[in-house]
């Protein structure tokens, strides 16, 4: 499953402009937690003539609805996917699971490396090695969480007043 955003302008229209209001709910989902509510709302449609991915068979269209208590703001966010998967592969809440899924890890490791490792504002642009420090990020990451630390800012401060520590993190001393 992969999203389809506005760099890719030509299947963006072609997603975003199917007729979603006669396409009928496959999922509706309600939670309330952290101080706000949230709905979200999946459809999916047969597409089978989409060039990009080749093997895409479907689209999914997310509408996510976030009113915030605190701030009495409401926010309301479309998001398309496309899958390889043929029609029926899958149920509405199957997708709706995949698609948290999905966001756990973004929540778990990009958002740790955007915000934690400021990796947006890195200055290495040249060759391999963005993904080189990416790989070395996700390392750091999955070693301290492995060792059960779930503030990742306060594990590498505890890490770096002790040049030991990190080895022994690593399994390289005892």
């Amino acid at each position: 499953m992969a999203q389809v955003k506005a760099n890719h302008p030509s299947l963006f229209d072609r997603v975003r402009h199917l007729p979603w209001r006669e396409i009928t709910l496959d999922h509706n989902d309600r939670t309330r937690a952290h101080h706000r509510l949230e709905s979200r709302r999946l459809k999916t449609a047969a597409f089978p003539h989409i060039d990009y991915p080749p093997d895409a068979r479907q689209v999914l269209q997310v509408v996510r609805w976030r009113y915030d208590f605190t701030t009495g703001k409401l926010t309301i966010e479309r998001v398309y996917l496309i899958t390889s998967l043929p029609p029926g592969a899958a149920t509405g809440a199957q997708f709706a699971a995949w698609i948290k899924g999905h966001w756990k890890i973004e929540n778990l490791l990009h958002h740790v490396r955007d915000r934690t490792f400021r990796e947006d504002d890195s200055q290495i642009h040249v060759g391999r090695l963005p993904r080189i420090m990416a790989g070395l990020r996700n390392l750091a990451i999955g070693v301290h969480r492995q060792d059960g630390h779930a503030n990742i800012a306060a594990a590498l401060r505890h890490t770096v007043r002790d040049c030991r520590r990190s080895l022994t993190a690593l399994g390289l001393t005892g």
